[in-house]
């Protein structure tokens, strides 16, 4: 098939109108988003009732803390196992297609949440060891969702509303964090109600009750319900056009999927095709001159946006509760029962969430294929760096209680200026801007890139935001530069970010190939 057949086929579906399977598409890849955030950002509800349960020590003025290695692993040890399944089955997903790729990531994020539930061992060390190695698993699976759902939205979506629809499928994630909250405010209320006990100052011994081991290990296995409703149809998915087309060089098979899945009518003219395609010459590799000098610009801009804006949002999301703590919006430890503190702290999550995250992903859907993902990231980035800055020189000011709510507002519009800027335009742009045959691999570099930052945010600003006066931190904690000065640090990143958005070209309207450059390539082959 000559290659501007090849194109007649591809234009076909930029010009689709949109079908009831675009939106089938963006549920049954989004519920995958949906359990990542889910699986992903519940570690963070229950390490305080990890280190009551585990690490209290009889006679202690305050409850029990995960000791800063166990804390760092807890926390970390899944955006490891991402970074290192993004870079796996984005490869893969380039090697044997997306499909094939597509269900082994949901069914390995399925065991490892319900073996993350089932941690095992006497000793606390045994139990953090099993769960770690579990979460590191769930990771790897997570990691594979984050190049194949881009990559297969982005090769199913017409270029008029493309962006939108990958958009929308990573807005799932605010769906998921949201959920998160909300099962674990109910699940802890359930047990509070029927397990009730006092406040640790009143009675250290009793303020955990032995069923408190349950309600952790319940929130971590329910990430697996949704992966599960969701396996059926992600097998029933046919493989990209593009991918058939483009890189298995199957024109015949590419348009009789085409066919199907968009209800539209190819002519016989298109369908008459030669599988002998010989390679084309201009098919670089990954580590070809060409590749640099066409693209190597792209993914720097691609992975260190990603890898800067995953350092500011993971630290804001998983540490959010020592935040709320440090000005007081959640109540001392010692105040509260192991139980009723997972309540508090999900209730936070939950309100940021309600109120910031899920309105900024929404918000991005709408507007990205009418502004375009330049000015949105270029936006996101500057409002972040502005509020982040906002928040933190007058430090101060925000700690007092009559001005908590003032704080709580400007750290949502930190977080909605996160989710309607860089958070969704990192993940919508990698699966759009380079070829066919590059294309999951580079969104999978740029995601772990981003995974990268994550790490640096979870591990880091476990230290860093410790406070300065040793006799204030954290028990296991050395002394940090303090929560005032790790906002400042933030916002730092922050503006960094808005200054490498320039190296990320627009591809608002224009069809995958010309974003990637695949049409000149046709024409000089």
């Amino acid at each position: 098939m000559s290659s501007g057949e090849n194109m007649k086929v591809l234009n076909a579906l930029d010009v689709a109108k949109t079908q009831w399977y675009h939106f089938t598409a963006i549920i049954v890849a989004g519920m995958g988003f949906f359990t990542d955030a889910y699986d992903l950002f519940c570690i963070s509800l229950v390490t305080k009732m990890l280190g009551r349960i585990y690490y209290t020590h009889a006679g202690a003025d305050k409850p029990g803390n995960l000791p800063p290695n166990v804390s760092a692993a807890v926390n970390g040890v899944a955006f490891c196992g991402t970074l290192s399944g993004q870079l796996f089955f984005g490869w893969l997903g380039d090697k044997l297609g997306r499909k094939k790729v597509y269900g082994m990531t949901l069914m390995l994020m399925c065991l490892a949440s319900i073996a993350c539930g089932l941690s095992f061992g006497k000793e606390p060390s045994a139990v953090m060891a099993t769960l770690c190695f579990f979460r590191f698993w769930l990771g790897f699976g997570i990691g594979g969702d984050y190049p194949l759902s881009a990559t297969i939205m982005s090769e199913y979506a017409n270029k008029k509303t493309r962006g939108a629809f990958i958009a929308a499928v990573f807005a799932m994630q605010g769906f998921g964090i949201l959920a998160g909250g909300i099962f674990a405010m109910s699940i802890s209320a359930i047990f509070d109600a029927k397990f009730k006990a006092p406040a640790y100052e009143v009675n250290p011994a009793k303020s955990t009750v032995p069923q408190a081991d349950y309600v952790w290990r319940i929130i971590l296995m329910f990430g697996a319900i949704p992966a599960l409703l969701t396996y059926y149809w992600r097998m029933k998915m046919p493989e990209t056009a593009r991918y058939t087309a483009l890189v298995a060089k199957n024109m015949k098979q590419a348009a009789s999927d085409m066919s199907k899945v968009l209800n539209m009518e190819l002519d016989s003219e298109q369908q008459k095709v030669e599988n002998k395609d010989a390679k084309d010459s201009n098919e670089f590799g990954l580590f070809s001159k060409e590749f640099l000098s066409r693209h190597g610009l792209h993914l720097l801009g691609t992975t260190s946006t990603w890898f800067l804006l995953d350092i500011a949002f993971y630290s804001q999301n998983l540490f959010q509760k020592d935040i709320f703590s440090a000005i007081g919006w959640i109540p001392a430890a010692k105040k509260m029962d192991a139980i009723n503190e997972v309540f508090v702290i999900a209730r936070a999550q939950t309100l940021i969430a309600l109120c910031s995250t899920v309105p900024g992903y929404w918000f991005t859907v709408a507007f990205i294929d009418i502004v375009g993902r330049f000015a949105i990231q270029l936006m996101g980035f500057f409002m972040m760096t502005v509020f982040m800055f906002a928040i933190a020189i007058p430090y101060e000011h925000w700690t007092h209680p009559d001005n908590r709510i003032g704080f709580v507002v400007m750290y949502s519009l930190t977080f909605f200026f996160a989710n309607f800027g860089p958070n969704a335009t990192t993940f919508v742009v990698p699966a759009e801007i380079f070829p066919a045959r590059l294309r999951s691999t580079c969104h999978g570099i740029s995601a772990a890139s981003g995974k990268l930052g994550a790490i640096v945010g979870a591990f880091g600003f476990l230290y860093l935001a410790q406070n300065k006066d040793p006799a204030k931190t954290d028990a296991g904690y050395p002394p940090g530069i303090g929560v005032r000065n790790s906002l400042l640090l933030l916002g730092i990143v922050n503006f960094l970010g808005l200054l490498f958005t320039f190296l990320v070209p627009e591809s608002k309207g224009k069809s995958l190939e010309e974003c990637s450059g695949e049409n000149e390539e046709s024409n000089e082959a």
